[in-house]
């Protein structure tokens, strides 16, 4: 109790004397420099909410319109035509504006008028700007002369080094494709994957719904864009995410992993210390959106906004979001114990050196676990509505440990697995570490690499995160892979780094306060609802096959002399190895790819599959020429769809929001119906590598990251990720289930494997296959 009697400014005591009144100074010290940061991060974000309001123009601007009137103004030259005068008339009178003052307000609140609606055009001029998409469908090296008027455009508008929101309202809103060409490209897509017979079943259900049930839904559609930006984002967050009764472990979560032959610190506490004061670091409002397209096209950033401090609270029927708009501490696990570790002292952060010796205090603490925590993140690692119990206590504001005191879960120390008692192989695997909660806020997974042993995680100072996908909205790959790969992993090696020891640098505050171990009290009906997820949550562990692989045969700079993008090659290696290990492709349904979409776009629809279809049904025997053919027209099509997609012209969310329209109508549709039945057997997505470019990579080619992944999106699927890390090496993530006769993912990855080798033996001159 004595850290918690330092932390009161003042206390009194009743006694027969009277009152006994203690002023603590030091705690006084620490609320008044608090009070000072706060208003401070109140000013920067006013700030930087007007800056971001008035781009591309500045405040510097309008001192130079308004200067520029007042000196035309007393130079007899009037550029209002009379509106200045116009305004100083209807100044009220008083005494202390004389003529010229009434005239010098009168001619600045006109410039501001000016100003303003100059703001207001060019942020206008850059929203249609934006909508341009005729760069995206230009060939590899060529340029048209309307892109290059366009590029001029762009950069003269955002000559202005643009804040992390200057973009967000000029964003154009998220276009409706038409009906015609969303059912025109999925038949496209999915004929390779059918038979006859089959296939006109479909164009008989497309023709009547394109026809019949289409145009009204679609009315709705266009409606609904109208007033939103984008008119799938909420429905697909809602109805495909938070209603979604099933586990978010293994189901909604993805992993990022730590350097690949790199550990910059052994030390455990010392790595925590660097990787959490890295998080606390990572760019705010003040840093630049990312861009694409020569540098000049945002993408949106709406995205970040929630990528702290948020979680999803379960209910019986949906999940409820919730979001801190300030984060002072974070919860930390170790064997089975919570605790709250505050991140700030003084207003300020606490330095890396300050934030290791806090971890270290609980690594050294040899208390047990109370009744019921050990477990206690299982709670929300298995069914959402955790059975139909009813356990409100355990919300109760003084028990939210891992909701309400953090951004993040810390993982630290000897995990034990979900409790597991049998050798279960988890290394890296997403969902693997449910125990340590899946509340939907980041978590790191101890800094720890998890081993084969007996359930245990051993301690070797690695870092990785863990997370819920949240919806594709706020949160896409390129958020989640800047700040593990890239931004936290590069600012804790280069930039903050570590003594000859392995320690944070620094000196530690040792008078700093420990953590705070959190207090439960779990009724009955909660410990039973614990025991509940832990079974639900201990089966999908178990359940989940894992692979992950480096391939270092070659990577994007052999790719590149096949005149194809990366991305396009390794999607058709992924198709190729699908149909292969199950040739029938009448059996095999959508492949699909998540990529990343610039500004409001939602991911991708399908790509095309005839790359697997055509490559499979022509093998080794067939005619060179013809292969390379029927590889570049797949690569070719890949692109172009995914293009589509990046414009908004994307199939999956356009009919998803077709169907929930025909929902609400309570209109039946036998198209809709079979289209969104179909499962997603392969999932596939790109982690981003060096786009924040804090290192040279070249220079530091052992820095790689190893990327991260997720899990099956159906049972008898696959989950596959993959990063593109340099010049000769591309590391994938496989993840499929036990429970599944049709998957392998080691298997799975061997066809992969072989697929890339394949591709790439197509385009090698003789010399270089003899080598």
């Amino acid at each position: 109790m004595a850290e918690a009697h330092q932390a009161v400014a003042f206390q009194f005591t009743v006694t027969p004397e009277g009152l006994d009144f203690h002023l603590s100074r030091e705690a006084i010290r620490q609320l008044y420099l608090a009070g000072i940061s706060s208003w401070k991060k109140r000013l920067v974000r006013a700030k930087n909410s007007f800056l971001t309001g008035v781009y591309p123009a500045s405040p510097s601007s309008w001192m130079v319109v308004v200067m520029a009137t007042a000196g035309s103004f007393y130079c007899r030259v009037d550029p209002s035509l009379g509106m200045i005068a116009h305004i100083r008339h209807y100044l009220p009178e008083s005494r202390l504006l004389s003529p010229e003052s009434r005239t010098m307000v009168s001619a600045t609140l006109f410039s501001t008028g000016v100003w303003l609606s100059a703001v207001l055009l060019f942020r206008q001029a850059l929203k249609l700007l934006l909508s341009y998409h005729g760069w995206m469908f230009e060939p590899h090296g060529k340029m048209s002369r309307s892109t290059r008027i366009w590029v001029a455009l762009m950069k003269v508008l955002s000559i202005r080094k643009p804040l992390l929101y200057s973009f967000q309202t000029s964003l154009p809103k998220l276009p409706v494709p038409s009906v015609e060409a969303t059912v025109t490209r999925y038949l496209e897509s999915v004929r390779p994957l059918m038979d006859d017979k089959k296939y006109s079943k479909m164009e008989v259900l497309a023709k009547e719904f394109k026809e019949k049930t289409a145009p009204r839904l679609q009315k709705y559609l266009i409606l609904k864009s109208w007033w939103t930006t984008n008119y799938v984002s909420d429905w697909w967050e809602e109805y495909i995410y938070l209603r979604g009764r099933s586990p978010i472990m293994v189901n909604s979560n993805y992993y990022a992993m730590d350097f690949l032959y790199v550990t910059p610190s052994h030390i455990q506490a010392a790595r925590a210390g660097n990787a959490v004061h890295a998080m606390i670091q990572h760019p705010p409002h003040s840093h630049p959106p990312q861009m694409m397209a020569l540098g000049i096209v945002p993408m949106c950033s709406y995205q970040s906004e929630r990528m702290f401090n948020t979680t999803r609270i379960p209910g019986k029927e949906t999940d409820t979001l919730l979001h801190l708009v300030d984060s002072k501490h974070l919860a930390v696990y170790h064997k089975g114990r919570f605790y709250k570790v505050w991140l700030y002292y003084g207003g300020q952060p606490l330095p890396p050196c300050d934030l290791e010796l806090q971890f270290q205090r609980i690594l050294d603490d040899p208390s047990p676990p109370q009744p019921g925590e050990e477990h206690l993140a299982a709670l929300t690692a298995g069914e959402r509505c955790w059975g139909g119990g009813d356990i409100g206590g355990v919300w109760d504001p003084g028990m939210l440990g891992v909701v309400e005191v953090l951004g993040m879960v810390e993982m630290l120390g000897m995990v034990e697995v979900l409790g597991m008692e049998g050798m279960v192989e988890v290394l890296g695997m997403v969902g693997m570490l449910g125990m340590v909660e899946m509340l939907g806020m980041v978590e790191m997974l101890g800094m720890v690499e998890v081993l084969q042993m007996e359930g245990m995680v051993e301690v070797l100072g690695m870092v990785g995160m863990l997370g819920w996908w949240r919806s594709w909205g706020w949160w896409r790959c390129w958020g989640w892979g800047h700040l593990s790969p890239q931004f936290m992993l590069a600012t804790d090696k280069f930039q903050l780094g570590y003594t000859e020891r392995g320690h944070c640098r620094g000196e530690p505050n040792t008078s700093l306060a420990p953590p705070q171990r959190l207090q439960w009290d779990l009724p009955e009906e909660c410990s039973a609802a614990i025991e509940g997820s832990l079974s639900v949550a201990r089966a999908l562990a178990q359940d989940v096959d894992f692979c992950c692989f480096q391939f270092s045969r070659f990577g994007k700079g052999l790719i590149k002399k096949c005149r194809t993008s990366p991305d396009a090659f390794i999607q058709i290696s992924l198709q190729l190895a699908h149909f292969r290990q199950v040739p029938n492709p009448g059996q095999v349904p959508i492949p699909r790819g998540h990529a990343l979409s610039p500004g409001r776009c939602p991911p991708p629809g399908t790509p095309s599959p005839r790359a697997g279809v055509a490559l499979s049904r022509h093998g080794p025997s067939s005619q060179r020429a013809e292969r390379q053919r029927l590889f570049r027209l797949a690569a070719e099509k890949h692109q172009h769809m995914y293009r589509l997609a990046m414009t908004g012209a994307g199939i999956d969310r356009h009919l998803f929001c077709l169907y929930v329209v025909s929902r609400y109508l309570g209109i039946q549709s036998p198209f809709l119906a079979q289209v969104l039945s179909e499962p997603w057997r392969l999932s596939t997505s790109q982690t981003p590598q060096q786009q924040l470019k804090m290192f040279d990579l070249a220079q530091h080619p052992d820095h790689v990251s190893t990327g991260g992944g997720f899990g099956p999106v159906a049972d008898d699927g696959y989950g596959v990720s993959y990063i593109i890390a340099g010049e000769n090496l591309i590391t994938f993530h496989v993840s499929s289930k036990f429970s599944s006769s049709e998957t392998d993912s080691k298997r799975f990855g061997r066809h992969i494997h072989q697929a890339m080798l394949d591709i790439a033996e197509l385009f090698e001159k003789p010399a270089e296959k003899a080598a």
